[in-house]
């Protein structure tokens, strides 16, 4: 028997029970699908993950300065900063321990029933604040370089602190008392995407922080481009503190790729248990309807041994059959499962992650499966005497 003759003799084998080849087809569909879904809407979900990585995490830095530092780190280096390819905003913060909890209160009406002092954070910024932390003011405005030559006693706070501290509006020139000093309130901060915790604080220019101590600034918010975030990583202490670079603690954003790969590797270890449980079931629905069929055609098999045909191309036509049944669900599955993820990237916006080795590999892994489920009926088969057989 040449392969032309066997793989007529499995194709008729297959298609003269359609309904049960396709239902036993079936199975190994819903294992291939599950797969190329798996792998496809992971990579896809990881590769979008990476995109809003990249939009919000992956473009900013932070400068810190060691606490016994010896050198400081000027106000005005924050220009020398902003003054590199690839920054686009920039801002120098201070605070101490002490900052950190001092007391302010928006009246001096003594009233025993109400509790009019906050213990807030006071810091101290440079003038380039809303944009490195991306947020946007609420209300008025933020200090500028007017402000600090006049060493105008104004203060900026934060949208929750605003609220604790019952300032709703600011066209009557509220002022805050930090200390036995008021201040006026010329701005409220909010919506911050770095640094939420200033949501609470008072933020004060550097000419006033000096009254609380707050005078050598502690960190750098720095926001670049996409892609300059290493550069300017490596060339941000030169620029701020030339010669002490190594007083400066300098934070960059993880590798994306390395958050990509750990998205999909969540996702693939989640799902691709639920992928091989099906393609179990498949291989094991194979292997039971691949039996049924060596029993109903037992004379078969008798006739065709006794015309000459050896107990291999017994057990090759079974193998073939099942392998066949295989290609054809792996086939299916996977042209179900990249529609699929087409269709979810559709639904959600998303740019669909193909990979074109996938689409070759999940035919032959239904192949496979059908292969392996079809050893033991075809083993059976080609085990038949025959005599037995046509008795």
């Amino acid at each position: 028997m040449d392969l032309r003759d066997l793989l007529n003799e499995a194709m008729a084998g297959m298609l003269a029970r359609p309904v049960r080849t396709a239902l036993t087809t079936l199975g190994t569909v819903l294992g291939i699908t599950t797969l190329v879904i798996t792998l496809g809407v992971a990579a896809t979900a990881g590769n979008q993950i990476v995109g809003r990585f990249d939009a919000l995490t992956a473009t900013t830095v932070t400068v810190e300065v060691a606490e016994n530092a010896k050198t400081a780190v000027e106000w005005d280096a924050v220009d020398q900063v902003t003054r590199l390819r690839g920054v686009t905003s920039a801002a120098a913060v201070a605070e101490t321990k002490k900052s950190a909890n001092l007391s302010v209160r928006s009246n001096k009406i003594i009233d025993p029933t109400r509790v009019t002092d906050q213990t807030l954070t006071v810091v101290a910024t440079s003038t380039g604040l809303p944009g490195a932390v991306k947020g946007s003011m609420i209300q008025g405005r933020y200090f500028d370089a007017g402000h600090l030559a006049r060493q105008d006693k104004v203060v900026v706070v934060g949208e929750q602190a605003a609220k604790m501290l019952g300032i709703t509006r600011l066209d009557r020139a509220p002022a805050v008392f930090i200390g036995k000093h008021a201040y006026t309130v010329i701005g409220v901060l909010g919506a911050m995407q770095r640094e939420k915790n200033l949501g609470t604080a008072v933020m004060v220019p550097p000419t006033i922080g000096k009254r609380f101590g707050i005078k050598d600034v502690t960190r750098v918010l720095i926001n670049t481009s996409l892609g300059a975030a290493d550069l300017i990583a490596r060339q941000a202490p030169t620029a701020l503190s030339p010669g002490n670079e190594a007083e400066l603690q300098v934070i960059a954003p993880p590798s994306p790729t390395r958050a990509r790969d750990a998205v999909q590797n969540d996702v693939n270890a989640l799902f691709l248990i639920l992928g091989l449980v099906s393609l179990v079931v498949g291989a094991v629905g194979i292997a039971n309807v691949t039996l049924v069929t060596v029993m109903e055609r037992v004379a078969e098999i008798g006739l065709r041994r006794s015309l000459g045909a050896a107990r291999r191309h017994i057990a090759a036509q079974f193998l073939l059959e099942s392998t066949l049944t295989g290609l054809t669900g792996g086939v299916i599955g996977a042209s179900l499962g990249i529609l699929a993820i087409v269709a979810v990237s559709a639904a959600k916006q998303w740019t669909p992650v193909l990979d074109l080795r996938l689409a070759l590999i999940a035919p032959l892994a239904g192949a496979l499966v059908g292969l392996l489920a079809g050893l033991y009926p075809a083993l059976r088969a080609a085990r038949m005497e025959p005599v037995d057989a046509l008795r």
